[in-house]
């Protein structure tokens, strides 16, 4: 059972050196992807077919000053990797300190290799890290929770991937942004969407898995602007599946946007409901039932970390579908100061709210054993009445 506290929806591993080689398909072992060592003694993961090798400094670098992530991004080993990052009992100190009762995991290099174009090497990376993951899961299965991956080779090879992942533990399925082969709104993927709703596996689209969302995607102006283009890719399939009546025809499927930040889904509904208003009688598109925001609340989550907007905006959304996340140890992570930032940003918000965002929106979705445990701050707690 969970211990009380709260819970993470979404935080991330540095995959470790053997990850994919030592358990990946025989076939693809010689070129799976693997530690390397470029120029300055800065190590990093290559990848066949990919051109530039993943940095280490990216992914392990929450709670250090700009100059040390600076530093750490030319120098970095494997060797100096956080342990929390890719071992499971070493990673419980780490979410102690930042008062974290349990934590829904998500691969790093995982989120790159969603853009992989060979279909068949990406699958095996990725059933290489699921395997890889359950180890990790495993080490502390009441705290540690994590999402397996699936490369959406055919719909047929996706629900075995749904079932190995159940049967592996995982708690949900991490999706690529982009389909191999048609959208993930065409009637063909009905088989898969319904074999998610009967596993009850939520379906998370993670920013930075689509080659449109990428960080080296080129944009006007400073680099920065870059940044702040990244979550289109998550609206996108937010709108694809609602207008193309996914929602409708699997009315419980459960469809998770990951560290897309949620401040956003008020204006994104209501901008929805005012084109559909100005092109459908009453604002029902055919094909539909209803407005396309009641889509949005009820099947879409959304997971945020230092998103003051949310807070604010919880009277135009279901307050119960966003979920708060600390993102360690990558380097937009708010560890080791969640706590704080919780403090300063929700003095208005009830108690039943902090209990939904903090707890038991995520352990409800995910199905995680939390019972009826109250959030916790490190030095507080609010029971449940």
């Amino acid at each position: 059972m969970i211990p009380r506290g709260i819970i993470s929806a979404d935080g991330h591993v540095c995959e470790p050196a053997n990850c994919y080689v030592d358990f990946i398909d025989p076939k693809y072992k010689a070129d799976a992807p693997r530690r390397v060592v470029l120029e300055g003694g800065m190590e990093a993961f290559e990848i066949t077919g990919m051109r530039k090798p993943t940095p280490l400094g990216f992914i392990d670098g929450a709670g250090f000053s700009i100059k040390e992530r600076a530093k750490r991004a030319k120098t970095l080993t494997f060797a100096g990797v956080r342990e929390g990052a890719y071992k499971g009992n070493e990673r419980i100190p780490y979410m102690d300190q930042d008062g974290l009762a349990a934590e829904i995991v998500y691969p790093s290099v995982g989120m790159g290799l969603c853009m992989h174009r060979d279909a068949e090497y990406k699958n095996a990376c990725m059933h290489a890290y699921n395997r890889w993951l359950q180890t990790l899961c495993a080490e502390q299965p009441n705290r540690i929770f994590g999402l397996a991956q699936t490369a959406v080779m055919s719909v047929d090879r996706a629900i075995k991937d749904f079932e190995m992942g159940k049967e592996l533990g995982m708690v949900g399925m991490m999706m690529p942004g982009d389909p191999i082969y048609e959208d993930y709104d065409h009637p063909d993927y009905d088989a898969l969407w319904e074999c998610a709703t009967d596993l009850d596996m939520p379906i998370a689209f993670h920013i930075l898995t689509s080659r449109a969302g990428s960080l080296h995607t080129k944009t006007r102006g400073h680099s920065m602007n870059g940044f702040l283009s990244i979550i289109r890719a998550v609206q996108d399939v937010v709108g694809l599946m609602v207008y193309g009546g996914v929602f409708e025809r699997h009315p419980k499927l459960k469809l998770v946007v990951a560290e897309s930040d949620v401040g956003w889904i008020p204006h994104y509904m209501t901008r929805m409901d005012h084109s559909a208003k100005l092109n459908a009688e009453g604002g029902i598109i055919k094909g539909l039932s209803k407005l396309p925001s009641e889509y949005v609340k009820n099947n879409v989550y959304g997971t945020f970390q230092d998103d003051v907007t949310a807070y604010h905006s919880l009277y135009l959304m279901d307050y119960k579908h966003i979920l708060w996340a600390s993102d360690f140890p990558h380097t937009d992570s708010t560890w080791p100061r969640s706590q704080q930032l919780i403090r300063e940003q929700t003095p208005h918000l009830t108690e039943e709210q902090k209990q939904a965002i903090f707890r038991d929106n995520t352990a409800t979705l995910f199905n995680l054993p939390a019972g009826k445990e109250s959030w916790r701050m490190k030095d507080e707690e609010v029971e449940v009445a």
